[in-house]
Formats: C-alpha cells, sequence, structure tokens
C-alpha cells in the first residue's frame, strides 16, 4: 500500500510539470505585463493614421459613386432629418407631426439625428458625415487594438488593430452615407469594456458597456437582443455571489438608453416598437431569397412585397409604401407570415439559416483603394466631348466577347442593345479602342436603359485589361420592362499612363440570369490634368496589402487562430471574441441579410487572425534555425 502511495506521490510531480511546460508552450499568448502608457499612445496613434489615411484615400475614390448606393435608403433617412431640424425635438415626441408617419419608423432614428445635427451645424453636403463616419471606423481600429491587448500580447493586438485599419471592406463601407460601420463602434467599445469588467469588477463599467449596445441599436435595430445576448458570458467571466448583480447592471445601462426610443414609439404610434418596424420584412424577404422554386409565394423585394400585399388585402394603397398606412399592423402581419413557414419547414428553414450563416463569414469583394489618384475635377463640363461613338458605329466597330451574347441595333438605329449570356461577371461586349492623353481626368457620359439584370460598364486599358473605372447599372424592379427608363450615367476616370482604353459590357446579374441592355451614344471629356498624382506610392502599397482580404485567405487563418487558442485552453478569450460574431450568425441568419449588417462579425475574427499570423511569424526564425542546422 505505501508503494502505491510513493507511486502516485512520484507521479503528482510529473504531472504538474507537464501542466508547466504546456502552459510554457503557449506564453506567447499572454496579455503584454510591461507596455507602458506612452507606449500604448504611439501604437493607437500610428493605427488610428493608418486606419484614417486608408479611409481618406478610399473616400477620395469613391466620394462619387459612394452616394448612389442604396440612394433612396439614404434620401429616406435624409427627409426624417430634416423635419427633425424643422420640428425640433418636440416634433419627435408628438403624435401630431409629420414625423409621426410610420414610414419614418422603418429604421431607427439615431442617423437621421446625427445627420440634421451635422447639416445644421456644416451646411447640407455629404462630406461631413462622411468625415464623421470615417474618424469613428479610424477610431474602431484603435478599439480592437486596446480590446486584444486586453487578452493577448501587445504584437498580436498591434496586428489586429492594423488589419482592422486597412481591410478594404471597412475602408469602402465608412465612406458610404448608410449607418453601418458607425453602429460598430458603440459595440466595440462596449465589448472592451466588458472585457475590462471580466478582470476588474465594477458595476459603472457594466451599466456603461450595456448602454453602448443599446446605443448601437439607434443606429441599427440588428443588434437589439445583442446586450440580452451577452449576458450567457457572465457566468464564465465574473465569480458567484455577483453574477446577478453584474447582469442587473448590465442590463439595467440597456434598458436606460433604448427605453426613451422605445416610450417615445408608444406615445406617437400607441403600439409597443422596441426599437423600430422592419423585423417582418427582413424575415418574409430573407426565407424568399432562398426559395428558388417560388413555391412558398412570397416575393423576395420590398416593391414585390407591397404589391403582394396590396393583392393580398385587396388594398391599393398599400403598393407604393412599406409602412404606411397600417404599418405596424402590416408588419405584425409579416412576422407571423414568416413564423407560420418557419414552422412548416423547421428543417428547410435550419439549412437556410446555416447556408445565410456560412455566407456571413465571406469577406465582401468591394472597391480596393485605386493605385492612382481619382478624378479631382469638377464634373460639370460644358466643353466639347473628345471622343464620341454613335451606337450604330459602336455595333460595327465593336467586339463580342461572348459567343452566346446577342447584339443588336434598335429597331431605329438609335440604341444599341446587348443580350447577355448566363455567365456571372463575364463580359459580353467591348467597344474599338480610343485615345486617350496620360495622367488626365475623364468623364464617359452614357445614356443606358436596363430592361432585365444588371450590367457593369467597365473602362479598361485596351493594352492590359487593368480597370480604370466601373459603374453598376440595375433594373428598377418595381417598374415593368416596358417602363424602364434610358437613364444617363457618369464614370470618371483617370487615365494615369494609359493612352488606349475601351468600354466593355459585362453581365453583373447572378449565375444563369440573363441581362438585357440598351446603350446610346458614348461621350469621353477630357476635365483637366491629373491632381494628388504623389499619392500613386502609398495607394500602390495599400492596394497590393488590400487584395489579401479574401475569404479564401482570411477565413482559413481565422479557424487556424481558433485551434490555436482551443488548443492553448484560452476558452475565455474565444468566448469573448466569438460572442458577438455568434450573435450575428444566430439571428442575423433568420432575416434578409446584406453584407453591411454583420460588419462587426469581421472586426473580431481580425482579432483571431492577428494570433494566427503572430504565431506563423514566429516560426519564421525555427524553420531558418533547423535549415541551418541541416545544412551543416
Amino acid at each position: 500500500m505505501k508503494r502505491e502511495n510513493d507511486s502516485t506521490e512520484t507521479l503528482h510531480p510529473d504531472s504538474g510539470q507537464d501542466e508547466a511546460i504546456r502552459d510554457a508552450r503557449w506564453n506567447w499568448l499572454k496579455p503584454s505585463s510591461g507596455i507602458s502608457t506612452k507606449q500604448k499612445i504611439i501604437i493607437s496613434t500610428v493605427i488610428f493614421l493608418i486606419a484614417f489615411s486608408c479611409r481618406f484615400l478610399s473616400w477620395q475614390d469613391n466620394r462619387i459613386e459612394a452616394r448612389k448606393v442604396q440612394s433612396a435608403v439614404t434620401d429616406g433617412y435624409k427627409h426624417t432629418a430634416n423635419l427633425l431640424r424643422e420640428g425640433g425635438a418636440r416634433s419627435f415626441f408628438s403624435s401630431e407631426s409629420e414625423l409621426s408617419n410610420p414610414i419614418h419608423i422603418g429604421h431607427p432614428p439615431g442617423y437621421p439625428i446625427l445627420i440634421a445635427t451635422l447639416f445644421s451645424a456644416f451646411g447640407t453636403a455629404d462630406t461631413s458625415l462622411q468625415f464623421i463616419q470615417i474618424f469613428a471606423d479610424s477610431i474602431a481600429a484603435v478599439i480592437i487594438f486596446m480590446l486584444a491587448l486586453e487578452l493577448f500580447n501587445k504584437a498580436i493586438a498591434s496586428i489586429a488593430g492594423l488589419l482592422v485599419a486597412l481591410a478594404p471592406q471597412f475602408t469602402y463601407n465608412s465612406v458610404l452615407l448608410l449607418p453601418d460601420s458607425l453602429s460598430v463602434l458603440p459595440i466595440l467599445v462596449a465589448t472592451y469594456l466588458f472585457i475590462r469588467a471580466s478582470k476588474r469588477p465594477r458595476p459603472v463599467t457594466l451599466i456603461v458597456a450595456g448602454g453602448l449596445f443599446a446605443l448601437s441599436c439607434w443606429l441599427r435595430a440588428n443588434s437589439m437582443l445583442l446586450a440580452p445576448f451577452m449576458l450567457i458570458a457572465i457566468p464564465k467571466l465574473f465569480e458567484r455571489g455577483k453574477r446577478l448583480h453584474f447582469a442587473l447592471a448590465f442590463i439595467g445601462g440597456a434598458v436606460l438608453v433604448i427605453a426613451p426610443l422605445t416610450i417615445r414609439n408608444y406615445i406617437v404610434y400607441a403600439h409597443f416598437i422596441p426599437v423600430s418596424l422592419g423585423g417582418g420584412q427582413t424575415l418574409l424577404e430573407g426565407i424568399a431569397d432562398y426559395d428558388e422554386s417560388g413555391s412558398l409565394g412570397i416575393p423576395n423585394t420590398d416593391m414585390g412585397l407591397m404589391k403582394w400585399e396590396a393583392e393580398v388585402f385587396n388594398r391599393s394603397d398599400y403598393y407604393g409604401m412599406l409602412f404606411s398606412p397600417d404599418g405596424v399592423e402590416r408588419d405584425r402581419w409579416r412576422l407571423g407570415r414568416g413564423f407560420g413557414v418557419i414552422r412548416s419547414h423547421p428543417i428547410w428553414f435550419a439549412g437556410v439559416m446555416i447556408r445565410r450563416g456560412a455566407n456571413m463569414l465571406r469577406l465582401e469583394r468591394v472597391r480596393l483603394i485605386n493605385s492612382q489618384p481619382p478624378v479631382s475635377h469638377s464634373l460639370d463640363n460644358n466643353s466639347q466631348p473628345v471622343w464620341s461613338i454613335t451606337p450604330a458605329d459602336l455595333f460595327n466597330t465593336g467586339r463580342v466577347e461572348s459567343k452566346e451574347a446577342k447584339v443588336s441595333l434598335t429597331s431605329d438605329n438609335q440604341l444599341l442593345q446587348i443580350e447577355s449570356d448566363q455567365t456571372k461577371y463575364d463580359a459580353q461586349f467591348a467597344s474599338a479602342p480610343f485615345n486617350l492623353e496620360t495622367h488626365t481626368d475623364y468623364l464617359l457620359k452614357l445614356p443606358v436603359r436596363i430592361e432585365q439584370g444588371r450590367m457593369f460598364v467597365n473602362v479598361l486599358s485596351a493594352d492590359d485589361n487593368s480597370q480604370l473605372a466601373s459603374a453598376i447599372v440595375d433594373v428598377e424592379d418595381w417598374k415593368a420592362r416596358d417602363e424602364q427608363p434610358l437613364s444617363l450615367i457618369e464614370i470618371p476616370f483617370v487615365s494615369a499612363g494609359v493612352t488606349h482604353a475601351q468600354i466593355v459590357f459585362s453581365n453583373g446579374g447572378g449565375k444563369d440570369s440573363i441581362t438585357v441592355t440598351q446603350i446610346g451614344q458614348a461621350q469621353i471629356y477630357n476635365l483637366g490634368a491629373t491632381s494628388f498624382i504623389w499619392t500613386k506610392i502609398p495607394r500602390t502599397i495599400i492596394r497590393f496589402i488590400q487584395k489579401l482580404f479574401v475569404t479564401a485567405v482570411m477565413l482559413p487563418l481565422a479557424l487556424l487562430g481558433l485551434l490555436l487558442l482551443f488548443f492553448a485552453r484560452r476558452r475565455g478569450e474565444m468566448l469573448l471574441l466569438l460572442l458577438v460574431p455568434a450573435y450575428f450568425l444566430l439571428f442575423q441568419s433568420m432575416l434578409h441579410t446584406e453584407y453591411r449588417y454583420v460588419l462587426a462579425i469581421h472586426y473580431f475574427l481580425f482579432v483571431i487572425v492577428a494570433v494566427s499570423l503572430y504565431y506563423l511569424y514566429s516560426l519564421i526564425p525555427k524553420a531558418s534555425l533547423r535549415i541551418l542546422q541541416r545544412s551543416n
């Protein structure tokens, strides 16, 4: 018996030694203990400047096109903002004001309030709004650095901050006239405070964190249940006896911030509406997105949904507005219809959620920062075009790029009609090359009518097919095919070192879809010599880095990072980094989703990617040493 005890005593130290060796192997993941405040300020400043520079360059590239993205939604925000400016706070809480019209509750009021404030202070130019968003998203990169520093070492935190600073998905979305990138910042700060509270528990910190989660809801309703969802981490992070106390403080902070909006909605609309309407709309359209056969009979567009409701309820006044008249009742009917489909097809809908959740993990394909400086001249140009071509000449001198594309002139020879093949993004027709002067700003004016689908209009170098500019032309889906307008699109571009270019038309619809487009007379205008040529070098460097921000690179790195954290037994860190992504993957996957709705996911995934990058970097000296030892 004594021998057995001796054996146990002998094994116990060995087991502890193995545990210590295992822990030492993962010491590189532990937070930095010796980083000074000065170092934090220096690193934070560098990350902020890089982030701001990238977003400023993206603003230069996209400031004109940004106004065209979701322009109807942006106009709605501005309309609400103008009513706020005219009526003030009193009109916001009045059931008699024009703001009480349910059309203004399709989105939370935070963004219109911001627009009203900025336009009152700086005028109605969009630039002030875009720069507020650029500044906020640059701060977000710093917050990610500070957040990662609470969990890991200085190097990992710095890499995470730089990834957010450089990511094209964030630089591009920050200049759009939409609240999506702004809504992420409160979530990041709240999560940072949540992590701080787990290490230094203070009720006031959790109250502020809960309030910031709720503040995000004032900008986008998608995060409405995020604060309650975060409660699942309370048992893991806080000791017994204090968990209820801290949970109440956290939820209390959220309630304090969201309650004024909910109370206002009850006063104005006489219904319990926590944030805004739209849940039923996005639920039904999200179901329809994956109903390939159309067997459920649910439309997948706003206009289709309104038309459907007008027919179902025999109310012609329902067609044209999503939330007026009877906005609350209609959205609740939509929710009921959507939940009915889910109850009838639970397995199918679970598959929809999995597929949609998987798509959320993909990185959006957005415009990278151009290697060449953008057009700096005004597009208001009264000079004569330096190049012009009629549809007939375009047909006679151009080239059909796809064997299955059908290109012809309309009966009156006034328009060139292009009927695409069924491939996705492939070129269909290209003009003959035309001459350009180097380092010059140009403007292409082109009348276009889309009868069906979506068309990409690209200006490419005739020498190497490099892209100088592009535009997307969509069908107006609320109009019949013969009602589609002939619209004049303007595409500014810089020639850089290109002397010969061509216009290329590509199918922008999904796979197996056919696009039908009619083209009028194309005209090219010379706007003057290009400015900011000195930015070419930093632009080229940033563009090269941004090309790496694709799903095929970042997702495997994120998975590797999760495996490293798992084997290192950093379960707490995994929980804190995955809570926000898990919320969006779980709840947003039930609804119609666009990438901008789930931007917050990738800020946290980039922290996990930073773990992988640091680990891979640490292997380089070891691999080099082994190679040297073998060579000797």
